[in-house]
Formats: structure tokens, sequence, C-alpha cells
């Protein structure tokens, strides 16, 4: 079981854009994400170096944008995979990629503007302080947030911390976080789920399965609407279900590691004590 870590995290520890950071890369999953791409670019951009952008089958010609971009940009990477093939499985493309060129850690944001590319350098210092942690974003929903999404988030993040023996995973499905690239590809290469919808929460409870400790941090996020060039690919009945799935999944597999998780946390509690 993971324990959570503590961390004071200040907003200067930022990689500017001349500056190149060789450990940490803001990692960013694409999907026909709208026009506000732009924005979450720039924002990104001007908080942190280097930025790659992983175009998961993107049909909307946001490619040809970003390509245009990235060549003027030393910054900026866009690898644009052929088909879509979900976002745990972009970001996996995207990790790997990252790990052969010496990257350790990775921060995953969405593209369609609802994650705070402000609070890179905040998320990039907590993990620098906590290296071996993943860092995970705390939403902080404002009054547009759709009601039956922040309910179904309870939900889900009540199952995670059941799975995790109360790991501390404060929100399970908030995809502004910052991941240890090694132990995340580990989990992923052993089985092969966590390639869609299921990415965020499946990752959080496997990695604290695997003893990956985690930093909370909270973050804004928005929800905008379609007259604000908000755009949303989730599908209710569709994403329910396979969170459904997961669920189950990963409580029959919490049942399996049970005796390893309640050793864990006698041998912390030992420690703690001692």
């Amino acid at each position: 079981m993971a324990n959570a870590v503590s961390a004071t995290p200040t907003d200067g520890a930022s990689a500017p854009c001349g500056a190149i950071s060789s450990t940490h890369l803001v990692l960013i999953p694409s999907y026909n994400p709208g026009v506000k791409l732009q924005d979450t670019l720039r924002t990104a951009r001007a908080h942190w170096a280097p930025v790659w952008v992983i175009v998961d089958g993107s049909t909307d010609g946001s490619a040809d944008w970003l390509r245009a971009r990235a060549a003027e940009d030393a910054g900026l990477r866009v690898v644009i995979l052929p088909e879509n093939r979900g976002k745990g499985a972009a970001v996996l493309h995207g990790v790997e990629l990252a790990a052969a060129e010496g990257f350790t850690h990775a921060l995953t944001m969405d593209s369609d503007g609802q994650h705070p590319a402000e609070l890179i350098p905040k998320f990039m210092h907590a993990s620098h302080a906590a290296p071996e942690a993943m860092v995970l974003g705390v939403p902080q929903f404002g009054a547009e947030a759709p009601r039956i999404r922040v309910l179904g988030r309870k939900i889900s993040n009540g199952w995670a911390n059941l799975e995790t023996l109360g790991a501390g995973i404060v929100d399970s499905l908030f995809g502004f976080r910052v991941y240890p690239i090694q132990p995340l590809i580990r989990v992923m290469r052993h089985q092969r789920f966590m390639r869609r919808f299921d990415f965020d929460p499946e990752a959080a409870v496997r990695l604290a399965w695997a003893g990956v400790p985690l930093v909370n941090l909270p973050a804004p996020v928005r929800y905008f609407s379609a007259d604000e060039g908000g755009v949303s690919h989730f599908k209710y009945l569709r994403d329910n279900t396979l969170l459904t799935w997961m669920h189950t999944r990963l409580f029959l597999g919490f049942l399996l590691r049970l005796p390893i998780l309640v050793g864990r946390r006698l041998l912390s509690s030992t420690r703690n004590s001692s």
C-alpha cells in the first residue's frame, strides 16, 4: 500500500521556455480537442519545456496546426498516431518514448483547456521534492461543473480508496498529475487494460498497489460550454460501463492482494511508531 507524502511546493520550480528539463516533461494526449488546444499549449509552453503532444488519431485538423507550431518551437514535440487508440494507449506510447530518451517523470494533462496549465511548475516542484511519488491533482470544481459528473467522481473515488486500503487517493479520475515513468510503464505492460478512459483511475490504483507513494495537490478544473469552445468525448453509458467493469476487476485484484496490503500497512505503522 502506498503512503501519502507531505509536500509544500512553491511556484518557483519552473523550466522557462529557454531551459529544457532533462528529467520532467509535460505529456498531452490529444484527440479532437477543439479550439482550446491553442490556449492550452501556449500556457503550457510558457511554464515548461519540453512539452510533448501525442495526437491520438485526431481528425479535426489539429495535427497540422501542431506540426506547424512544433517546427518553430524547440521546446515542443508532436507525435502523431495514425488512429485513435485511447488516452491510456497514447500516454503509454509517449512515456515509452520519453523513457528511451532518459526522462524520469511525466506530467499528464488534457488538451481541451480543462486543466490548469499554469500550475505545471507547482506540480513539477512537488515531483522533484518527492521523486518516488506520483503527484495527483485534486479538482476544485466551479459552479459550471455538471452535477452528475461530480457525483460520479465521488463513487469512483470511494472504490479507489477501498481497493487500495485507504492509500489516500483524494481523486482517482483527475488527469492532471505527475507520474514516475518507469513504475507506470511496468504496471501498464503487465496487463492489457488502462488503454482508454479507464487509464487515470486504474493507474492511480495500480501504482498504489506497486508501493508508489502519493502527493495530493489542489487544482481548479473548468468545464467549458460548447459556446466557449468546450469539447467532451465522455459517453455516459459507454464510459460508466467501462468504469464499472474496471472497478470490478480492481476489487477482485484487491482481494487477492489484501494480505500484502495489510502487511505493508502494519510494517509502516511499526516504523512510524519506532
